[in-house]
């Protein structure tokens, strides 16, 4: 049945958008995480990578979330000479998160979820008079 498809189809994209938000959560949350030792590394951020998926019990292609991986971008630096992370030079590497950039993915991965939201409640809807409509 093509409403079953299609519920499918929102789910697999509320899935993929729930594990977007569940990341930039982390990334929020460690926006100010340094290492710990002179020299160490702070928190990395991280990224999800979207595929399209064949699902032959839908017969439909969806999204998931293929991989959850780090931002390759360097860590910015401060001069704080008493941070136990702070290397020889007094330099502390700082994680590499910008808070404005995670609130557009934030955004985006929110409405995108909603727009699934929707057509899955407004799908529920027609199944569920289709079904008064049979009885």
């Amino acid at each position: 049945m093509d409403l079953d498809r299609a519920l499918r189809i929102s789910a697999a994209g509320m899935q993929a958008q729930a594990t977007r938000l569940r990341v930039v959560a982390e990334n929020l949350a460690n926006a100010d995480s340094t290492g710990q030792s002179p020299g160490a590394e702070p928190y990395r951020r991280k990224t999800v990578t979207f595929a399209n998926q064949m699902d032959r019990a839908v017969g439909a292609s969806t999204v998931r979330a293929s991989r959850v991986g780090t931002d390759a971008e360097v860590f910015p630096q401060r001069y704080d000479p008493s941070h136990p992370a702070a290397d020889t030079a007094g330099y502390v590497k700082l994680p590499n998160v910008d808070p404005a950039i995670e609130a557009m993915d934030m955004r985006e991965a929110n409405g995108t979820y909603s727009a699934n939201l929707a057509v899955l409640e407004t799908t529920r809807g027609m199944l569920t008079r289709t079904i008064q409509a049979l009885g």
